[in-house]
């Protein structure tokens, strides 16, 4: 059965929580709780203090993560990754499964499975249907917070996986890959702010909003449904694909969708619509409505 767990993107509450009465959680098997919500709203790792999946850490991405970068939540350097999940408990052989709390099901924690993936780690899957659902079907909780027994992680960042403001901008004009964005339509056409920022999308890109994958009570749709989401957008699989968003985390929703198809190479522009705002010259930044020379 844990083999069965390391062969997909994704793993059910049932075989999750099958292991944890089992007593698997520990050095082969790694639970993440990769909450993060606006400050202002919620508090990720207070929420995880008072009640957790059991035997699961809590991977802070803002610890995690470039801080040196003017831009949210940007990938940190191969060493940081490397001591930061070592510090988990996650080895080179660590199965890491991947959640958080958000109302949707799953938002943040396809972000951690891509950097994960990003640096290397193939055997890592996202909790289907999230934390709420793990709650909602019965399965344990508890507040007690276990410490990790510190593991040795080798990380080799897979550059084929992520983009660069200066290859998403050459591919404007080359077109060798397809862009697809995952915000919310109205911030994709430009009609609405993105959290105060002025909003609308690169060129080309195509918008399918994360939670198209989702369905209502939060687990992934079908592969089936899928497909029929990337086909009716023209979104071809079988050619080279980058996902986009706001900051780089629901853009990962994309690539997570896309791997269930089987397409593993889906790039993610770690950047997005927050570095791409700020550094693109105007005419680089398409919207429906008329905006200020920032």
């Amino acid at each position: 059965m844990a083999r069965q767990g390391l062969s997909r993107a994704l793993v059910t509450a049932s075989w999750l929580a099958e292991a944890v009465r089992a007593g698997r959680v520990g050095a082969g098997l790694r639970v993440l709780d990769a909450s993060w919500y606006p400050p202002k709203e919620r508090n990720a790792r207070q929420e995880f203090k008072e009640g957790h999946i059991p035997g699961a850490s809590f991977f802070d991405i803002e610890e995690c993560r470039d801080k040196s970068s003017p831009y949210d939540f940007m990938l940190p350097s191969e060493s940081h990754f490397a001591d930061y999940v070592g510090g988990l408990g996650v080895s080179n052989d660590t199965h890491v499964v991947v959640y958080d709390g958000d109302e949707v099901g799953t938002f943040y924690a396809p972000r951690a499975w891509w950097m994960f993936r990003a640096f290397g780690h193939k055997e890592v899957s996202v909790l289907n249907g999230g934390f709420k659902n793990w709650v909602k079907e019965g399965h344990p909780v508890t507040a007690e917070v276990t410490q990790p027994t510190p593991a040795v992680f080798k990380a080799r960042l897979n550059r084929a996986l992520v983009k660069t403001f200066e290859e998403m901008v050459q591919n404007v004009s080359s077109l060798k890959f397809q862009v697809v964005d995952s915000r919310p339509e109205g911030r994709f056409r430009g009609t609405e702010l993105d959290q105060g920022l002025e909003s609308g999308h690169i060129p080309g890109a195509v918008n399918i909003p994360f939670h198209s994958f989702l369905s209502e009570t939060g687990h992934e749709k079908s592969i089936e449904e899928i497909q029929e989401i990337f086909r009716e957008k023209k979104v071809d699989l079988s050619k080279p694909l980058t996902a986009t968003c706001r900051k780089g985390v629901t853009a990962c929703q994309i690539a997570l969708a896309a791997f269930l198809c089987g397409k593993r190479d889906v790039a993610v522009y770690d950047g997005s619509w927050s570095e791409w705002f700020h550094r693109a010259p105007p005419h680089y930044k398409v919207s429906e409505v008329k905006r200020s020379k920032a």
